[in-house]
């Protein structure tokens, strides 16, 4: 009863905000075991206090662009919960942005974070600012204007933003450049940096190697591995790069990718030098991938099947949704299991529906959720925020190794809070338990804020 209202008064105060109800009524109604067992979180109202962030700042971005017009974009940076550590968490610059996505970002985000073991308390921000199609002059002054209201509510020791989807290494770059401008300090206030000052070795693979490394966790506990196994992939930024990447590293096969425009089915395997070429360096369509390799199918988003995403109809032993948010439905659900698939191991933020992840779940496959499996991005951001505080830079191998043995970790923390509470398979349920009792116990402990 107490978790249930917690979730229709968010859902009476908050009626337009779809995609932060999702995520909250996902996490808390995986709670009630852990909230019936131990009284204490009710008689301290943690889920009221964990659901309404600590600050939400709004803010207006004005440019100009190359022709000389003056753009107005909205800014947002959504501090939700700093009980362990510094707000952490991306920014996204994309033309979906609004309050609702930010905020359901940012509240995955404690407990993402919670599970890396390291101190990092959960944020989010970002603009509905496109960067396709602009020059690197307007992305430049984009993130000018972004950073001279957001350097007033950032720091080493208060929050720490990092990239996401429209965010990478040049928009770091640039915001960076001007934070430090702004306030005369080099602080590691940013992860992502580049390499020759600040950043760390294994930042961009680490959301896709982390999934992959996650996934081989919890095929192991079956007896499976993904040894020469065919799988899906969706999307084709980082996260799918580098998830294709580990995945050839452990004798699997990756055969997809997508993009907005459309899916490549590539059975040779998916080119990932090819892929970097295109979507790293070029920055085009994956129209282009098809026509430089003859074993691969270009299919138009168009032409999917209303409702379904065309990546989930291949036949696959393991899928890796890694694009964006809702991008698996039921139907796609459906057909990956008729289809055979054991294995989905979440790389983009709550990309199944809940429809689909209640499925899964009954389907009693290894499924890891985005908060578990896609953990690995932040976690090595962590990783950049302690070399940055030592002056140290650390070689490719120990961060590997190290990003390796967090989501050992998590997996492990997941699994045995699962078996805890008597649903062994379902990760669901430990992850967020496992991530809420240690952000919980900390608010207790430091009295009501």
């Amino acid at each position: 009863m107490y978790v249930n209202n917690v979730i229709e008064k968010i859902k009476a105060k908050h009626p337009g905000q779809k995609e932060f109800q999702q995520a909250v009524e996902e996490v808390l109604t995986s709670l009630a075991p852990a909230i019936q067992k131990d009284k204490k979180y009710q008689e301290n109202a943690i889920l009221e206090r964990l659901v309404v962030p600590d600050r939400q700042i709004h803010f207006r971005v004005t440019w100009v662009d190359d022709s000389g017009c003056v753009q107005v974009n909205q800014g947002y940076r959504i501090e939700f919960n700093s009980a362990i550590g510094p707000y952490k968490g991306g920014l996204r610059f994309h033309p979906s942005v609004n309050e609702s996505i930010i905020k359901f970002l940012g509240f995955e985000q404690i407990f993402k974070n919670s599970l890396t073991t390291l101190a990092m308390g959960g944020g989010k921000g970002g603009s509905d600012f496109d960067p396709k199609g602009k020059s690197d002059g307007e992305v430049m002054r984009f993130c000018q204007a972004f950073m001279n209201e957001l350097y007033r509510h950032i720091g080493a020791h208060t929050d720490v933003p990092a990239g996401d989807i429209g965010v990478g290494g040049r928009e770091i770059g640039y915001m960076f450049g001007q934070y430090r401008k702004l306030t005369n300090r080099f602080d590691g206030v940013l992860t992502g940096k580049g390499l020759s000052w600040g950043g760390s070795l294994v930042r961009p693979e680490a959301t896709g190697y982390g999934c992959v490394y996650f996934a081989e966790e919890m095929l192991k506990e079956r007896g499976e591995s993904l040894s020469g196994k065919v799988c899906t992939i969706s999307g084709s930024g980082n996260v799918a790069i580098y998830t294709a990447e580990k995945l050839y590293h452990l004798g699997a096969k990756p055969v997809s990718v997508s993009d907005s425009k459309g899916m490549i089915y590539d059975e040779a395997g998916i080119d990932v030098a090819l892929l970097k070429e295109l979507k790293e360096i070029k920055r085009v369509s994956l129209e282009e991938y098809a026509k430089a390799k003859p074993s691969a199918k270009y299919t138009k988003a168009s032409d999917y099947k209303p409702g379904t995403n065309g990546v989930w109809s291949i036949p696959c032993f393991a899928a890796f949704p890694s694009a964006t948010e809702n991008e698996l439905g039921l139907d796609d659900a459906k057909t990956l299991l008729q289809n055979g698939c054991k294995c989905v191991a979440e790389g983009a933020n709550m990309p199944s529906t809940l429809q689909a992840m209640d499925l899964f779940l009954k389907a009693k496959i290894c499924y890891g959720p985005a908060k578990a499996a896609n953990a690995g991005g932040v976690a090595v951001s962590g990783l950049e925020m302690a070399q940055n505080a030592s002056m140290r830079s650390w070689d490719f191998e120990m961060v590997d190794k190290t990003l390796h043995n967090i989501m050992e970790s998590i997996f492990a923390n997941a699994s045995e809070t699962a078996k805890e509470f008597g649903d062994p398979t379902n990760l669901v349920l430990g992850a967020n338990i496992a991530g809420f009792r240690k952000v919980a116990n900390a608010m207790i402990d430091q009295g009501v804020l």
